[in-house]
């Protein structure tokens, strides 16, 4: 058992299948430039230099993992991941509970490589000393509709105070741990892991990050991502 009690541990669920890409193989496994967008998410929270480990988790069965070269780093630990997120990321966390002893983790989305240093530092140190913990978000820039039962406009909403959630999300271990585990034995439906602080009536932080931190979803996401990566290379 280790203690990281100058760094941070970084928790990745990496059990999706990501059906809305259309592609041969879960999103994770697609390729930007040269390597997989996992590979890509990995390395960028590793070169964060108070993140010290990146657990991962992956479906048992998982074909595309054990070929990628980030199997075999030290710093990179795999735990079964779970059929929801919520179960993927309780795996992570009992991980760094029990062999880390880490205080604090950041959860981040396997299919977010353009995440950038700065916004990962300025997480950290609002987190750190706040009561709860916080994400990464990004004010709502665009006009809001709410759709009716025919996808028709019933009414605009008001943008004001509305946030776009990011990630990396950071908490304390054994908070999370307990939230998401009593979340999901009540049926709660948890969409990040926010939301789980949220539904024990704790109030975490938003601190503003870059909105080039975009989700791989789309097939066209891809070529972005490239984009900015490449463009973050000084390409």
């Amino acid at each position: 058992m280790s203690s990281c009690s100058s760094s941070y541990v970084a928790i990745v669920p990496a059990a999706g299948v990501g059906s809305r890409m259309k592609a041969d193989r879960p999103k994770q496994y697609l390729l930007i430039a040269d390597k997989t967008v996992l590979e890509h998410t990995v390395e960028k929270l590793l070169s964060h230099p108070k993140i010290s480990k990146v657990v991962v988790a992956i479906t048992d069965g998982d074909p595309y993992y054990p070929e990628l070269p980030i199997a075999h780093h030290p710093d990179v630990i795999r735990v079964a991941g779970g059929k929801e997120r919520a179960d993927s990321v309780l795996s992570g966390l009992n991980y760094v509970d029990t062999q880390l002893e880490c205080d604090w983790v950041l959860v981040h989305d396997a299919a977010r490589p353009c995440v950038s240093i700065s916004d990962i530092d300025r997480l950290i140190a609002v987190c750190s000393q706040h009561p709860t913990g916080g994400i990464l978000a990004s004010p709502v820039r665009d006009t809001m509709k709410r759709a009716n039962a025919a996808q028709d406009i019933d009414h605009t909403v008001d943008r004001e105070a509305l946030w776009h959630a990011l990630t990396p999300q950071m908490f304390r271990t054994q908070q999370l741990n307990r939230a998401l585990a009593d979340a999901l034995e009540q049926g709660v439906t948890i969409t990040d892991e926010a939301s789980a602080l949220e539904w024990l009536g704790e109030k975490p932080a938003l601190v503003q990050g870059n909105a080039n931190n975009i989700k791989i979803t789309q097939p066209e996401d891809l070529t972005l991502a490239e984009f900015y990566l490449s463009r973050e290379r000084g390409e």
